[in-house]
């Protein structure tokens, strides 16, 4: 697939993807991965590059000054995991991992960037945003935040996935990611000695209890044709074997793809933790921190990308989502006030199928690098007519 851009850019991007994954950067912290991607864009010729939200980038390509610019995205942040995939550029930063993908992003966006730059005329200016801080929820905001929306047409990201085979472009109309969202229930009871029971308001049987119940949200109240997810990831309690815990913490995960079964989730929880506290006479605080709302595609954006995707792989290798997918993305934040999509790059590689993203052998074929170049370059190319023309 890397006849999609020349040879010379094809081996620039493997370069920087594996410099990038041999160095990563955690939310926050992407200071040289920033130096890196400046780099590139001045040695593409780029003049006009700017630090914003303090790790981000952003870097543009002037066109008429009547039309909005189209913006293309990429993040640039690692995870905090141990790598083990033995590969010769694998992480010196110990604990540290590009276990996503967001090196072969950052990639992609930089191989478009060099392609738009030798563009002879524009129609339509061009924003690269390179974003840190993906994996937290927090980086879109803090770009928005700094204004790189200001004046913005349309905006296209995307995402590497393993599901897919590198060749393969997937591009769904309505729900792409879910939201994020998490909980806390504070379970207070009343300890006692465990040959006592009868003086104790149990915090283990009460959240174990809640565990139980909080599953018949998703499989009884929700309809199925409505993906959801409902997931405890912690539950903490007791300090010994023969001692009745008085209190006891449940964590979790919250996912929803609509926001009226999301805020359903929300209440259901509260409603059930509730009720199983009266139950058993135990005091119940529960709280609902809110993450990244659902990735959303409207119908007329999913057929300007699939068009573009047309023109870089061609229409047979163009598919939607085969399954739901609950992750979350901030790239929600940006389609909250821009009309955009966001898509996925196939990126399967034989014998890794097994390895999903955030994990420790995660790995991705890097043809997908001159796929997503290409994709970006042509979706700049066709939003600036759209956006020139109306």
């Amino acid at each position: 697939m890397n006849q999609l851009v020349n040879p010379e850019l094809f081996q620039k991007m493997v370069t920087i993807r594996r410099d990038l994954h041999q160095h990563p950067e955690l939310s926050g912290h992407e200071v040289r991965t920033a130096e890196a991607i400046i780099q590139f864009l001045k040695d593409a010729g780029f003049s006009t590059i700017s630090r914003v939200a303090t790790t981000g980038v952003v870097a543009e390509l002037s066109g008429p000054s009547n039309v909005p610019c189209v913006i293309l995205r990429a993040d640039t942040d690692a995870l905090p995991i141990i790598e083990e995939t033995n590969l010769e550029f694998s992480s010196v930063n110990e604990g540290v991992m590009h276990a996503c993908g967001h090196d072969g992003h950052t990639a992609m966006l930089l191989g478009a960037a060099e392609l738009l730059a030798k563009e002879p005329q524009l129609a339509a200016p061009v924003r690269f945003i390179f974003q840190p801080a993906e994996e937290k929820g927090a980086g879109a905001i803090a770009m928005i935040n700094e204004g790189v929306l200001e004046n913005a047409g349309m905006i296209f990201g995307g995402h590497l996935d393993r599901h897919y085979p590198t060749g393969t472009l997937v591009v769904t109309d309505g729900p792409v990611n879910a939201s994020t969202d998490t909980f806390v229930v504070e379970i207070l009871g009343q300890g006692a000695h465990g040959a006592r029971p009868h003086e104790s308001i149990d915090a283990v049987v009460v959240g174990s209890l809640l565990v139980m119940a909080l599953q018949t949200i998703v499989s009884r109240e929700v309809d199925p044709a409505f993906p959801s997810v409902v997931s405890i990831g912690r539950f903490q309690s007791g300090t010994a074997s023969n001692v009745i815990a008085g209190q006891a913490r449940l964590e979790g995960t919250i996912r929803a793809q609509h926001p009226n079964v999301r805020t359903h989730l929300h209440t259901a929880i509260q409603r059930i933790a509730t009720s199983i506290g009266q139950l058993h006479g135990a005091n119940i605080t529960t709280r609902i921190q809110l993450g990244t709302p659902p990735v959303v595609n409207s119908p007329e954006m999913a057929e300007l990308s699939r068009q573009g995707a047309a023109l870089t792989v061609g229409q047979e290798n163009v598919v939607p989502l085969r399954t739901a997918n609950m992750g979350g993305e901030d790239f929600s934040y940006y389609l909250e006030k821009v009309p955009g999509a966001y898509i996925r790059f196939g990126s399967q590689m034989a014998g890794l199928e097994s390895f999903p993203a955030h994990s420790s052998k995660f790995d991705f074929d890097e043809q997908a690098l001159a796929i997503g170049a290409s994709y970006f370059h042509r979706m700049a190319i066709l939003a600036g007519q759209q956006l020139h023309n109306t």
